[in-house]
């Protein structure tokens, strides 16, 4: 059975995401007063921050708790307390 380059190229990706989840696990996007409070609970949070837009800037933000992955995406930097780590990251890609 053949395939066109477009159906097999659509079926790679599709698998490459699939792949990308089960390696990072569940991903939970959250808005910004929701991820805030989840940082605000965690005993010595860090949080992955990187920008991404060329005509429009967005803050993408990713943090771990209980197990689970938190992310966010904002138009202006959020603001941390002092107790938390902040890594920058050049990219925060998200599967799906």
């Amino acid at each position: 059975m053949a395939y066109s380059a477009g159906a097999s190229g659509a079926a790679a990706a599709a698998a490459a995401i699939a792949q990308a989840i089960k390696a990072s696990g569940a991903i939970v996007q959250l808005d910004q007063d929701n991820f805030m409070k989840i940082v605000g609970r965690a005993g010595d949070p860090v949080v992955v921050c990187a920008t991404a837009g060329v005509f429009t800037k967005k803050y993408r933000y990713l943090t771990s708790y209980k197990g689970l992955f938190f992310y966010t995406q904002s138009k202006k930097p959020l603001s941390f307390s002092g107790k938390v780590e902040s890594v920058v990251a050049e990219k925060i890609w998200i599967p799906g």
